[in-house]
């Protein structure tokens, strides 16, 4: 037996293996993967769904959405079309505008689900829903449950799945690799379109055992990757798992290099990970962004000021920032009604009273911090990857709809919307699938933590710092060159402690979050122009015409 680029080969030993089987396996508890197994399991009682969350089920990135979710709910005012060319508007024009027109078509009839299912959101009577505006909105359509949207969301929908019997949820389950045709051991590449997804290898983390989980379909909903950088709003189980899996599978992703970063996140010298989000919707509500002295600075970037998209202010605030030698900017909400303030933003103003701001008497600093990957594993209109019977929703996918640059809210739109149409064509194609039995079983040595922790977060700040430096929000030609030289050494002195130590969660982790780095850096290499949230100082004007880049 033996480990070659995070595979593991068997030779077949005469004793029974235990496996898990499912019909369908959901990886990731965010908005992505609960609704996928809720629409699943509303079609079809029959199907046996298990659902993976690598630490609490409540743990995700949805939990963290702060700002809400878009959609066109007051038809009065507003329609589909200001939509849609307000997420292609913010996409800077990458955005594919048939994904979009079915994500914003679709949207209100997703969120109404929510509702029904439980989700809470704020209202001005018992009839009106007290709709927000954010960067890069034309009109008044987020609807928001405070300051926590998404930890709303997340409540009702770990409700909701406790309804379906043939809905198993396994906590503290780590995703080490979907299982394909390499780990049957055929020499499969990566322009083939026949790979095939079997299921998953899971690390248990209770008791550092790998389990074989297999399936008919697999679904990946494993989140974002925002560990990647040194500042992030992120939670720390964000580490690109899904993403890294599907490309050591030789399957495809798209558009990596558009990695967004929020334009304020409170700045705190002793150092948060994740950082705290100061939602958009406050400068939505009123908050206007100033330097340090107080003035005003955003008019010298673009005409809509502390509400244009949040790559053109990201990229505003680090000028400002390096021209005056500064750590941070202000939010400025001192002029705003306390009362109506601290109703709709309890969470944001308690954080900052903890570290002694109060935003009706001093400015908020904030920072630049990475929020959101743009880019991911491609899918189709229906989620599918280009791995058969591998499906993807959520933030680890690149859909088509963000474009090089994601609208404000429409992230918990997508994974909602996409969810159904997996869900859909799941139930669609499952009864003419046979599952797959044959599988190899891990390696069952490979479940205690290495020795060599030291190294393991050692490689985590470098990878970090590698990222932060020359690939955040303004990169160059010889920045990205020196990322990459130092992600390849780094690659592979992960590598050989990787096959040299007993497996662990934190070495698997820092394995998915080189990948992500490297498959951002690359990707960024691969743009020769400045579009959206991928600015370069040697190609500072955008491309006359459209490109993808696809790994």
């Amino acid at each position: 037996m033996f480990r070659s680029h995070g595979y593991l080969c068997h030779s077949f030993i005469e004793k029974e293996i235990v496996v898990f089987k499912s019909d369908v396996l959901i990886i990731g508890t965010g908005i992505a993967g609960l609704c996928t197994a809720i629409q699943l399991a509303i079609q079809r009682k029959d199907l046996r769904i298990t659902v993976v969350s690598k630490t609490n089920i409540d743990e995700s990135n949805t939990r963290y959405a702060q700002g809400g979710i878009a959609a066109v709910w007051d038809r009065i005012k507003d329609d589909f079309n200001k939509h849609i060319l307000d997420t292609m508007d913010a996409g800077d024009d990458l955005s594919d505008e048939k994904i979009v027109r079915i994500v914003v078509e679709e949207g209100p009839k997703r969120v109404q689900e929510l509702i029904d299912w439980g989700s809470r959101f704020d209202k001005i009577n018992k009839m009106e829903y007290d709709l927000g505006i954010e960067g890069g909105h034309s009109e008044h359509r987020i609807l928001h449950y405070r300051d926590l949207t998404g930890a709303e969301i997340e409540r009702a929908l770990i409700e909701k799945t406790r309804e379906f019997d043939n809905i198993k949820i396994l906590e503290h389950y780590y995703a080490i690799d979907v299982i394909t045709q390499h780990h049957l051991g055929y020499n499969v590449t990566r322009v083939m379109n026949d790979i095939e997804c079997y299921g998953a290898y899971l690390l248990n983390q209770k008791n550092l055992e790998v389990e074989t989980h297999l399936a008919k379909i697999t679904v990946l909903a494993t989140g974002g990757a925002g560990q990647i950088y040194r500042t992030t709003t992120n939670p720390i189980i964000a580490t690109g798992d899904g993403i890294a899996m599907l490309y050591r599978a030789k399957g495809h992703v798209e558009n990596m290099e558009f990695v967004q970063f929020h334009p304020t996140a409170l700045y705190n010298p002793t150092g948060d990970n994740p950082a705290f989000l100061i939602s958009e919707a406050v400068r939505g509500f009123g908050g206007v962004l100033k330097t340090k002295d107080g003035a005003e600075f955003m008019q010298k970037y673009d005409e809509r000021q502390s509400l244009a998209p949040r790559d053109i202010v990201a990229r505003a605030i680090d000028s400002e920032m390096k021209a005056r030698g500064e750590d941070f900017v202000c939010l400025d909400c001192r002029h705003l009604n306390k009362e109506e303030f601290i109703l709709h933003f309890p969470t944001i103003y308690k954080k900052c009273l903890s570290i002694g701001i109060d935003p009706m008497e001093q400015m908020i600093p904030v920072v630049p911090a990475c929020h959101y990957m743009c880019g991911g594993i491609k899918v189709d209109e229906n989620g599918n990857s280009s791995i058969l019977k591998l499906y993807a929703c959520g933030e680890s996918t690149c859909t088509g709809l963000h474009g090089a640059n994601r609208l404000a809210s429409n992230s918990l739109l997508e994974g909602a919307v996409f969810s159904y149409r997996i869900a859909n064509d799941i139930v669609s194609k499952i009864d003419k699938l046979v599952l797959n039995d044959q599988i190899p079983e891990w390696d069952a040595t490979g479940t205690a933590h290495p020795k060599e922790m030291v190294l393991i977060t050692q490689s985590i700040k470098e990878l970090k710092e590698i990222m932060s430096y020359y690939v955040g929000i303004v990169r160059s030609n010889v920045r990205i060159r020196r990322a990459l030289n130092r992600l390849h050494l780094l690659f592979d002195e992960t590598e050989e402690l990787y096959n040299s130590s007993k497996l662990s969660t934190a070495l698997c982790e820092l394995r998915n979050l080189i990948t992500i780095g490297y498959l951002v850096t690359r990707s960024a290499s691969m743009r020769k122009e400045s579009r959206g949230l991928h600015y370069t100082t040697d190609y500072p004007e955008k491309h006359p015409f459209k490109q993808s880049s696809v790994l």
